[in-house]
């Protein structure tokens, strides 16, 4: 089987170097930086591929995807990995296409930071159409799970919102908690490992944050009001009480994922 990857950053790179190391399938890397094995900015040796991963920046995908539609044929599978599902839903290809997102990542950019387990554990959002056919289906989520990942399968709209609360939303409050110290050397000073931690997200590849934001800006921003929402209610409810079920709910959420 012929597998084509676009993009070869942390994400496109993961996955090209997973498939790599398994020497299983005969693989074609675009980029225009990456300049080893079987890579190239020819986006002609995509021709007679069975699956490709388009793993461009969100603000190119659709012109990547548009650009792909005048060279593959319909027998070709084509998922993206945005992390926006909805903005790449609505137009259809002569291709077969299957809009995903990998539920991985680091606060790390590029080929030289990909590495072949950063899917290991992982989930992978898959939002499928009605007319798609479970056969193409079944050969993506083949791949997804060799590179060590699992299927969820969901809708667009519900993927942008879930994101939202996940993903999108704490990244921006990362980046808030960090202005909020920016005039106070005392808390420069003192801010350790838990700062650290909860600010990890503010390290978020920027162009890739600035799509998050400007894309889903309205439901980060139902997100922003769910917060202050729940803050309020910490505050004016028995915090005791409420802290000991949001400890239980958290060490909960993630034993069941390790279970």
């Amino acid at each position: 089987m012929k597998i084509g990857v676009v993009g070869l950053g942390l994400i496109g790179g993961s996955i090209f170097k997973n498939l790599l190391e398994g020497k299983k399938y005969e693989l074609v890397g675009i980029s225009r930086s990456v300049n080893e094995y079987n890579v190239s900015n020819n986006y002609e040796n995509l021709k007679g591929c069975n699956l490709v991963f388009v793993c461009t920046p969100m603000n190119a995908t659709l012109e990547v995807l548009d650009r792909l539609n005048g060279i593959l044929d319909e027998n070709t599978v084509v998922t993206d990995v945005c992390s926006l599902k909805e903005f790449v839903s609505k137009k259809t290809y002569n291709f077969k296409f299957i809009p995903s997102h990998p539920m991985a990542g680091t606060e790390h950019q590029g080929w030289a930071y990909a590495f072949p387990d950063l899917f290991q554990g992982a989930v992978w959002a898959v939002t499928l159409k009605e007319d798609t056919n479970h056969a193409d289906y079944e050969l993506l989520k083949t791949v997804i799970e060799e590179l060590g990942a699992t299927p969820v399968i969901t809708t667009p709209q519900e993927h942008d919102k879930a994101v939202a609360l996940i993903s999108h939303a704490p990244m921006l409050i990362a980046q808030a908690l960090c202005k909020n110290i920016e005039n106070n050397e005392l808390a420069q000073k003192l801010a350790a490992s838990g700062f650290r931690d909860t600010t990890r997200l503010a390290m978020s590849n920027v162009e890739m944050a600035n799509d998050m934001v400007i894309m889903n800006k309205d439901n980060i921003r139902d997100v922003v009001t769910l917060l202050n929402s729940n803050i309020d209610k910490l505050f004016d409810g028995n915090y005791k009480e409420q802290a000991s079920e949001i400890k239980e709910f958290r060490e909960n959420l993630y034993k069941n994922k390790q279970d």
